[in-house]
């Protein structure tokens, strides 16, 4: 999605190249194309100047959008998710569940910063890491 938002504007994609450029896996990468491609963050062509770009500006496009696209709901949890609640079998109280409800502040913290930050902030961040010559500036350390 990166590589998409950076070529923004520019026209389509070819899946080969958006393979070779990023070290994927052709099959692979067919089958994320596909699926953000039907989350509606993809547009995509068939023949001459076919490929993928994405279906609107990387400035309007959250990074959970992309997430949960491709991953599901955000929440570490089932009982913890607002769109595909489903309560733990050995629960005996899902409204006073201490884990449930710790487990809803981490969904909730997780969203807020997914959905608060666009494509083009990330793509502006690697820029900036890439120019100052910090390699590591992008790691965390545990």
């Amino acid at each position: 999605m990166y590589h998409l938002g950076r070529k923004f504007g520019e026209g389509n994609v070819l899946i080969a190249t958006l393979a070779e450029e990023e070290k994927v896996p052709l099959k692979f990468l067919e089958a994320i194309l596909l699926e953000l491609k039907g989350a509606g963050l993809l547009d995509s062509r068939k023949g001459k100047k076919g490929g993928y770009k994405l279906s609107r500006p990387p400035e309007e496009i959250a990074v959970g959008a992309v997430v949960r696209a491709l991953e599901g709901p955000l929440a570490p949890l089932p009982c913890a998710s607002e769109r595909s609640f489903q309560p733990c079998e050995e629960c005996v109280d899902v409204d006073s569940c201490g884990t449930r409800m710790i487990m809803r502040e981490v969904r909730d913290e997780i969203a807020r910063i997914l959905d608060g930050t666009t494509l083009a902030q990330i793509i502006a961040k690697e820029d900036e890491a890439r120019e100052s010559g910090k390699p590591d500036s992008l790691m965390f350390y545990i």
